[in-house]
């Protein structure tokens, strides 16, 4: 019988882990003991967990650092937006809408990745990390020009200009309102699709950590040149797991807009990329479990954390603070570095015994 790798084990653990999460969530929603605030932010942490493993593809097992990881989620989102609105008429079944809206948004997205990734990922270090804030910046003040609407002719596109220059039909509705964002978008995104889109994710970042791919994308991380020197091409490598990346976070931005009424441009902004980045640094760099802790702990924290009013921010942020002393803590690495030998030493003792 063939022995089952630690690897393998891990990513079962991590799956069978976002299912028993899922249950347990479902359950409790089921018996009324969920507050309104928390089943608020189901759907939200289902998105940031997405978000948070694709940049861990990226910063964690790429080794590059990207700022910018925003702008994907917002060319995804609302691209998924006008998709929505315009098949609303021809695709009355929402569910059916809600997936042909994130495929069309993460296919956006995978193209905004391979034009910034063809320029881009020539750079690395803070080069790449400039690049990819700019990136994030470029796509949100396009996104706060642009003017969209659907009338029966199809969809009126306006960039620098305003609602009025769409010159939509009287039954027109107009999709992106400039600065203002979306607004009226009618709400598609459930608790289950999340989860799914969950799934999905680590599905594609897990089988493709641990294939030929991910091995060469190690090999890129870990040493340029000694990849380079074997004949791995580290420009498409990096392509791959950067667009990737950029797929899986257009995936996320239109599940996250989906799930409400309005949908502003500046959701998207800096800050975001940066919650986003501090999500994988506390989870880990490389560890997909960590991520999903992660984002779904520090999600939740801020909405916990209401009834201290004032203080609720400070105490968020000495929290996040004590949380990176003790993970990056020597003596408790060192501590699980013991631990973990010694039960590696009685494993083996017990079964030396057994023979």
């Amino acid at each position: 019988m063939k022995k089952i790798s630690k690897t393998t084990k891990i990513n079962i653990f991590t799956y069978l882990l976002v299912i028993i999460a899922f249950i347990a969530a479902q359950a409790v929603q089921s018996a009324g003991l969920m507050s309104s605030s928390l089943k608020g932010q189901l759907i939200p942490i289902c998105a940031y967990i997405v978000m948070a493993v694709s940049l861990n593809l990226t910063v964690g097992i790429l080794g590059e650092l990207s700022l910018g990881h925003a702008g994907f989620m917002s060319v995804g989102a609302f691209s998924g937006v006008i998709a929505a609105a315009s098949l609303e008429a021809l695709i009355p079944i929402p569910g059916v809408r809600l997936v042909i809206s994130m495929i069309i948004g993460a296919i956006f997205a995978g193209i905004a990745g391979i034009l910034i990734g063809i320029p881009v990922l020539r750079l690395k270090g803070d080069y790449l990390a400039i690049v990819t804030l700019a990136f994030g910046e470029i796509v949100l003040n396009i996104i706060n020009c642009l003017y969209v609407g659907v009338d029966s002719k199809g969809l009126h596109i306006s960039l620098l200009s305003n609602a009025e220059a769409l010159h939509l039909e009287p039954a027109g509705r107009i999709i992106i309102n400039g600065p203002v964002g979306a607004s009226g978008i009618t709400q598609l995104s459930t608790f289950t699709a999340g989860f799914i889109l969950i799934l999905i994710t680590l599905a594609v970042v897990l089988n493709l950590v641990n294939s030929r791919t991910g091995r060469a994308i190690l090999a890129v991380r870990d040493n340029r040149i000694s990849a380079e020197s074997v004949g791995i091409s580290v420009t498409k490598y990096k392509m791959i797991a950067f667009v990737v990346s950029a797929v899986l976070a257009g995936a996320s931005g239109v599940l996250f807009a989906l799930n409400s009424d309005t949908v502003v441009p500046t959701k998207f902004n800096f800050n975001t990329s940066i919650l986003i980045l501090v999500f994988v640094v506390l989870g880990g760099l490389g560890n997909i479990w960590g991520s999903i802790a992660a984002a779904a702990v520090l999600t939740i924290l801020p909405e916990a954390l209401r009834g201290f009013s004032g203080y609720r921010m400070l105490i968020y942020a000495i929290v996040l603070i004590l949380i990176m002393i003790l993970t990056n803590s020597p003596i408790l690495k060192s501590f699980w570095g013991r631990l973990s030998i010694r039960k590696g030493a009685a494993v083996h003792q017990k079964g030396g015994g057994i023979r």
